[in-house]
């Protein structure tokens, strides 16, 4: 991936996170669980995004497919301190966001879904 096409991505996951209320870090991780950009605090631990984004694709892959509900389209987890969001952009990678309790989930999803869409065109 060439310098100025991992700029414009790490320039739409910083949009994402300032503009979208209650996201505190986004990133796109390849499925095989590889940090692909991010922006996040940095008391967050790269290693644990991505092994915990690739288990998370993995386990609703299986779900959708043993369930007969198709093709992967996102995944959610609600803790108490707030949501684990992840999103299919491609075959090849996720947008994976963290969100805070109070955020308004509709409206994550909508700025994700306008996310995926940007990082489609970039990937």
């Amino acid at each position: 991936m060439n310098a100025t096409k991992s700029q414009r991505i790490d320039e739409r996951l910083g949009a994402l996170t300032e503009r979208a209320p209650g996201v505190e870090a986004a990133a796109v991780i390849s499925i095989e669980g590889l940090l692909i950009a991010a922006s996040m605090p940095a008391t967050l631990r790269e290693d644990v995004l991505e092994a915990m984004s690739a288990a998370m694709l993995a386990l609703g892959e299986r779900i959708a497919a043993d369930l007969d509900r198709g093709r992967l389209d996102q995944v959610y987890v609600k803790g108490e301190a707030g949501f684990v969001l992840l999103m299919a952009i491609d075959d090849y990678a996720l947008l994976t966001t963290l969100a805070a309790d109070e955020a308004k989930l509709g409206l994550v999803h909508l700025d994700m879904r306008e996310a995926v869409a940007d990082l489609k065109r970039l990937l």
